[in-house]
């Protein structure tokens, strides 16, 4: 069977974290709360520094600046009616998962934004983990009703990690 995710460090302070492992419970809860095997996809995760994604950012975005978290979803599957829910892929077989796309972390951004909140961070890590996995199955926050229920699906797969609603 394949792994899960498959996890990037370009920095090395993103082993000492425990990215993989984190980044292998996100994806592994935000599949399960939406019903999808684990076994039939993968995920690529990079851990960067601020510096790596502001280039990425400026690249796909047009946005020459660091932000915490990219993702780059293997296709397009956002819903076409506010509110709605994406079109869910077909699982991969397990020794063959079918790709759902890239997540990208600045190690910086994530540490700051981090200590501001108060939170681990484990916890916030986690959070744009899920964030960025729920990017790849096609939810977005663009419009009021799909940001709605982009934020409550993440707070019920955080709530099943032990981590805290970081909307409140």
């Amino acid at each position: 069977m394949a792994d899960l995710t498959e996890t990037v460090v370009e920095d090395d302070r993103w082993d000492g974290l425990g990215l993989a492992g984190l980044a292998d419970r996100a994806v592994s809860a935000t599949l399960a709360r939406l019903g999808l095997s684990a076994s039939g996809f993968e995920v690529v995760v990079l851990g960067a520094d601020d510096a790596r994604i502001a280039v990425l950012n400026a690249d796909f975005r047009g946005k020459p600046q660091p932000t915490n978290v990219l993702s780059w979803p293997s296709e397009e599957r956002s819903a076409g009616r506010d509110g709605a829910v994406p079109m869910l892929p077909e699982p991969g077989a397990a020794d063959d998962p079918a790709p759902l796309g890239d997540i990208a972390l600045a190690w910086e951004t994530c540490a700051r934004e981090a200590e501001d909140a108060g939170r681990p961070m484990e916890d916030h890590v986690c959070h744009l983990i899920v964030h960025g996995t729920l990017h790849l199955l096609g939810y977005d926050h663009e419009r009021d009703g799909d940001a709605t229920l982009m934020e409550r699906i993440e707070v019920e797969i955080l709530d099943s990690l032990g981590v805290a609603d970081p909307y409140s």
